[in-house]
């Protein structure tokens, strides 16, 4: 991940394994259920048992996504993702990349900071998520900090929006307007006219010009 990969020539195209799929759709899904959670509790509910019940679940959803991304990031360094084809511009190339990273910075920084944020003024060393499960709150958080996090925490939902944004906007396009050969890499998109074959992990073939 320390350098833009290059393109290589490949036919059929390579795409992403079935486990780093699964990690993608159910991460995606859980962020979009998560941006209107939050947006949900913060802007449009009072105080009360109804906002504090999706609060939890907010939290909740929070950790699980910091540990699927922790374990997604974890399963790509041990298995690079595939190689583009060479269709696609270097400078688009960059932009991918750097999108991804950016995308887990931002999903591990989003679930830290709102752990932080909580933390101000925590009476006991969990708070509750789903289930009562105990999530260990991070000690000496004074009020200055915690509120200093929960800033950090709402740029970094816009941020993420806007990465998923031209994520899904770049895919879109590939697709249904340019189709490019690139959005095969990531099922269900698929190449035109080809069938993708895996091209990560311990079933990728060699690549064939």
């Amino acid at each position: 991940m320390a350098t833009v990969p290059e393109a290589v020539p490949q036919r059929p195209i390579r795409r992403y394994s079935n486990v780093a799929v699964t990690f993608h759709w159910v991460v995606v899904a859980l962020v979009l259920t998560q941006v209107v959670i939050g947006f949900t509790f913060a802007e449009f509910l009072p105080r009360g048992p109804e906002r504090a019940a999706l609060f939890t679940w907010h939290k909740t959803l929070g950790a699980t996504i910091l540990l699927l991304t922790l374990a997604r990031l974890a399963y790509r360094l041990k298995n690079p993702p595939p190689p583009f084809p060479p269709e696609l511009p270097h400078w688009r190339r960059i932009a991918a990349v750097w999108n991804h990273r950016l995308f887990y910075v931002a999903l591990v920084l989003l679930p830290l900071t709102g752990l932080i944020a909580v933390s101000d003024g925590a009476k006991s060393w969990f708070t509750p998520l789903v289930g009562g499960v105990p999530l260990p709150v991070v000690p000496g958080i004074d009020e200055a900090t915690g509120e200093m996090s929960g800033d950090v925490h709402v740029v970094l939902v816009f941020t993420t929006i806007a990465l998923l944004l031209l994520h899904v906007g770049a895919a879109v396009y590939q697709q249904f307007f340019e189709h490019d050969r690139t959005a095969g890499r990531m099922p269900p998109f698929q190449a035109p006219g080809e069938e993708a074959v895996i091209g990560q992990g311990g079933l990728a073939p060699p690549l064939e010009g």
